[in-house]
């Protein structure tokens, strides 16, 4: 089959880069075609080699937008997005490909969508959706229910379960979410036992995450094995940047954190993932409950271990033994989860490695790609 991917995020973070290299490789990797279809002025943070349609109309970037100006950005995505989805539809009538996939998307496009003749689109047109939470899941399916009568939309929700939110509907599918794996650099998934345990704190840093509280509480941790900790954070907005800036002043002088502020992407991403021993995820938003985190599928994709936020996809470290989580603002029992995990890593390793690979093997990026392409076949999933 030929598969189109519609991309338009134009500031994307490392996670939505490699989403689309997941389903571009793995795709590829069963024998299907795949070319993007990207705003005018989309710019690639990656090479996928594979063949680009530029659409007419811009993307838009809201990024230091705010006010009036942000309202009018959006209009203008709005209307952008209706030019995007009228000529996917004509590339479609015109047999220039067999099913169209939009990597991240929102109730947001399928409102577009129910005013636009994409909806009669005579190839499937598969609308990927990260998650979703009670607040939008009343608007998500108010506009799913509307596009039923139209048999060649469907919406896969990347979700733990069979429904959201107790609620299922014909046209919307669930379905496990893909870890994310090295794919530049040598990984041979075995987890070492250093003298020196090295922790990760990676991605997108936003103030939510709370990395002022998690380094008080790691200064005060009382190991009984040398740790140290690895920061890096890439910041969006000029606020988070200077936060950022402001916690790499305030915790210079200890020896054991090591800070970088950069987003990082590609092999750098994968090297410095690879170069630590396991990730600390313990930043709190209720929004974890709902949409898959792609630091823990990072970890399980790199085969590490994790401490990390009860509230970070409960349901993946209740099933799988890989880490250590702990109460989400607590911090007393934050210290004891930080102790817990480097204080008897060693004895743990073998378990961590077991469940690691378990669970990258329920939620590989193969079985992901197998589902997206069983939905553009018409068959059950």
């Amino acid at each position: 089959m030929r598969f189109a991917i519609f991309e338009s995020i134009l500031t994307p973070g490392g996670h939505e880069v490699d989403f689309d290299r997941i389903i571009t490789e793995e795709i590829q990797a069963l024998g299907h075609e795949i070319s993007f279809y990207v705003p005018s002025n989309f710019t690639f943070k990656h090479d996928y080699k594979v063949p680009v349609h530029r659409l007419a109309g811009e993307g838009v970037s809201y990024e230091g937008v705010r006010g009036l100006r942000k309202m009018l950005y959006s209009l203008k995505r709005e209307m952008n997005r209706q030019r995007w989805f009228r000529q996917l539809y004509a590339c479609a009538k015109q047999g220039k490909v067999d099913a169209i996939i939009i990597p991240t998307s929102t109730y947001r496009y399928l409102r577009a969508l129910n005013m636009n003749i994409l909806r009669k689109s005579p190839v499937p047109v598969i609308f990927v959706v990260h998650g979703i939470n009670p607040g939008e899941a009343p608007r998500f399916f108010a506009e799913a229910s509307k596009l039923q009568q139209y048999s060649q939309i469907k919406m896969a929700v990347l979700t733990f379960g069979d429904n959201i939110l107790g609620k299922t509907m014909p046209n919307v599918y669930c379905i496990k979410p893909p870890t994310y794996k090295p794919r530049d650099i040598q990984h041979i998934g075995k987890l070492r036992k250093e003298e020196k345990i090295t922790l990760g704190f990676f991605g997108q840093y936003r103030r939510e995450k709370n990395l002022d509280a998690f380094l008080d509480v790691f200064l005060a941790c009382e190991f009984t094995h040398p740790v140290e900790i690895f920061v890096q954070g890439a910041t969006v907005s000029p606020a988070d940047g200077e936060d950022f800036q402001r916690i790499m002043k305030k915790y210079n002088d200890h020896q054991q954190i090591s800070f970088l502020h950069k987003g990082l992407f590609g092999k750098e991403w994968q090297e410095a993932v690879g170069g630590v021993d396991a990730l600390v995820m313990p930043y709190s938003s209720s929004r974890y409950l709902y949409h898959w985190a792609g630091m823990l599928f990072t970890a399980i994709g790199y085969t590490k271990p994790v401490v990390a936020s009860s509230e970070i996809n409960p349901e993946i470290l209740n099933h799988y033994g890989i880490g250590v989580s702990f109460e989400k603002d607590n911090r007393e029992n934050l210290r004891q989860a930080l102790e817990q995990f480097v204080n008897t890593y060693a004895d743990k390793v073998d378990q961590y490695e077991r469940e690691l690979i378990r669970a990258g093997d329920d939620y590989s990026p193969r079985n992901f790609a197998q589902q997206l392409v069983q939905l553009a076949q018409g068959k059950s999933i």
